[in-house]
């Protein structure tokens, strides 16, 4: 049975390489910008550009430095010279990295997993980061691979803290996926790009608006009924 939430679902925005599509995000509502420091990745974020977004978006949304098994010196340089708000990790670190690099560089810490089971979301239990991260697990990959795993897995997350949902997202799947789920974010990169790294402006909005659609209304009520039918003198 799909949870209820009846918080506002907020958007990450990861894999973004250029202003332009951070500026955008800004202008659609995202709470977060990603941008991924894995030499590895088709969706690498040179630093030089990464200083410029994190600036583009600076205290109006959260700007997310990817890493994966990288050394805490490496994070905590990186997050310096970006000005980095929130340090995602998708590699095996653990409890002890975590707290550390979040003593080292003053920013939340989001711990990700990539999930085969229901056990693999309740093993985040461990770890008393700022956020957890739920996302597809795919073999040799690390994330952006555009597939999904069962969105009823994350009802297993016993917290302690909220999670964000990945792994697939499009447009076309993120109100059953929040429906399912009730993250308290989702993050999108492949399902709004038309290449790594490369965003679509139209699929960035479709899926800003599909995330939207999903937060809760006051209804309208009866004006008479609340001030009552006499008009002020």
């Amino acid at each position: 049975m799909p949870l209820v939430s009846n918080q506002s679902t907020r958007i990450k925005f990861c894999g973004i390489t250029r202003s332009e599509d951070a500026l955008l995000a800004l202008e659609l509502g995202a709470w977060a910008v990603g941008m991924v420091f894995h030499r590895e990745s088709p969706r690498a974020c040179q630093i030089d550009d990464a200083f410029e977004i994190a600036t583009a978006v600076k205290r109006q949304a959260e700007s997310v430095g990817v890493f994966h098994n990288a050394s805490l010196d490496s994070v905590a340089r990186i997050a310096d010279l970006v000005g980095l708000t929130l340090i995602q990790l998708h590699g095996d670190e653990g409890p002890d990295y975590c707290a550390e690099i979040a003593r080292r560089t003053g920013c939340g810490v989001i711990k990700a997993t990539r999930v085969k089971s229901p056990g693999d979301v309740l093993d985040l239990r461990v770890f008393r980061t700022a956020y957890h991260l739920l996302d597809a697990h795919v073999p040799g990959a690390v994330g952006g691979t555009g597939s999904t795993f069962p969105w009823e897995f994350a009802r297993s997350h016993a917290g302690p803290a909220p999670f964000i949902l990945a792994g697939g997202l499009t447009a076309e799947n993120v109100v059953e996926a929040i429906a399912e789920a009730s993250p308290f974010a989702v993050d999108v990169a492949s399902g709004v790009e038309v290449s790594p790294g490369i965003k679509d402006p139209v699929r960035m909005r479709d899926f800003a608006d599909a995330v939207h659609s999903t937060d809760p209304f006051v209804e309208d009520f009866d004006d008479e009924a609340v001030f009552g039918s006499e008009t002020p003198e």
